[in-house]
């Protein structure tokens, strides 16, 4: 299935990053939700309610739907620069309690 979302720099530096284990080729610099919806990822985490899937939503850190860990820390990933060697998980149950 093709991304709903593509990227509008033509020639981006790529760096790689590797989320819930899948390595990703990501602009440089980028915004993080912003290029991980351009890469195809739909969800980026569950909500420890229900288990409904979640995405970015507001893309300036005021809803907090696009939390993952990066590097073992729980982070918006719409108020965060893609950077070489990224390790980007959803986050766990205990987590997302934080």
């Amino acid at each position: 299935m093709k991304p709903a979302f593509r990227e509008i720099d033509p020639a981006p530096v790529r760096v790689t990053v590797r989320f819930d284990g899948q390595d990703l080729s990501l602009p440089e610099g980028a915004n993080l939700a912003a290029a991980l919806l351009a890469a195809g990822v739909v969800s980026l985490r569950d909500t420890p309610v229900s288990g409904a899937p979640r995405a970015p939503y507001c893309m300036m850190g005021a809803c907090f739907d696009c939390l993952v860990q990066i590097d073992g820390v729980t982070r918006q990933a719409c108020m965060t620069e893609v950077s070489e060697g990224m390790e980007i998980a959803r986050p766990t149950r205990e987590a997302a309690d934080d």
